[in-house]
């Protein structure tokens, strides 16, 4: 028999130590009361994943709803930065008590853990996954209608310990128009196939820009393969991003919240309905 891999959801051997994907839950700290949990996921890095996770978060907030952001993607997080958040975390007998962006989204960051935030996270998988587990059951989210987790790109130790240990409602798959960002989107798509996690839609970023002068649509990273992707994959719901350099000012001023993105209302109708 091949070496196991100890992931019991994608595999078919009926062994002694197998165990289902719900024995893996974790508890959320006794002081939160999360309902809805959405992962943003993508199959590689730079496409966008961290600036869909805080348009989510900020529009839904803006939809009347109380929002948090977990930022899983704890080697390169870029939550706190984008939301103008700085300092330290607080920490109480109840848990440790999320950071708060203008608009009252609750942020939750290895950022807001260290001294600096340039020191470099220097830890290896299992210590990483262990502190995402934290970052759900340690700290004290309070009443939040949706989470959203920013999850680090691929499909290693940490996407994996998220959908086996925290109860994600759904995922939204990030991609930009390369043909190669496609084929890695089948397997993050592929992935939330085998743990049984729900794919909501389809964001493919860096989808075009648009010319300020006569208002045409330049496809600088070649032709959307969005429609194609998501009909490969029946996914009914999925949007497109432009490029646009106010989005890219609004992040590095830490001003995110002052940006709305039409196209992604078609995710947030779908996220609502449920």
């Amino acid at each position: 028999m091949s070496e196991c891999s100890g992931t019991c959801a994608s595999c078919a051997s009926n062994c002694k130590d197998r165990k289902e994907a719900n024995q893996f839950l974790i508890e959320q700290n006794e002081f939160s009361n999360v309902k809805k949990i959405i992962g943003i996921v993508s199959g590689k890095g730079g496409v966008g994943k961290s600036l869909v996770t805080s348009m989510l978060a900020s529009m839904m907030n803006k939809r009347g709803y109380k929002t948090a952001i977990l930022d899983a993607d704890i080697t390169g997080p870029s939550i706190p930065k984008a939301f103008g958040i700085k300092g330290r975390a607080m920490a109480t007998k109840e848990g440790i008590i999320p950071s708060e962006s203008a608009n009252g989204v609750s942020v939750m960051s290895i950022n807001l853990l260290v001294d600096n935030e340039t020191d470099p996270v220097v830890w290896r998988g299992p210590v990483i996954a262990n502190m995402v587990k934290q970052f759900y059951s340690e700290v004290n989210w309070g009443d939040i209608d949706y989470m959203f987790v920013d999850m680090p790109p691929g499909t290693g130790d940490v996407p994996l310990t998220v959908f086996q240990s925290i109860p994600v409602d759904g995922i939204v798959v990030v991609s930009s128009p390369q043909e190669l960002v496609s084929m890695i989107v089948a397997k993050a798509v592929n992935m939330a196939n085998m743990m049984n996690i729900p794919i909501i839609g389809l964001v493919e970023n860096m989808s075009y820009l648009e010319c300020p002068d006569c208002g045409k649509k330049l496809e600088v990273f070649g032709k959307s393969k969005v429609e194609e992707v998501a009909a490969d994959f029946a996914l009914n719901t999925f949007t497109r991003l432009p490029i646009a350099p106010s989005i890219a000012s609004a992040c590095d001023a830490g001003k995110i919240e002052t940006i709305d993105i039409d196209a992604l209302n078609v995710i947030l109708d779908k996220i609502e309905k449920g």
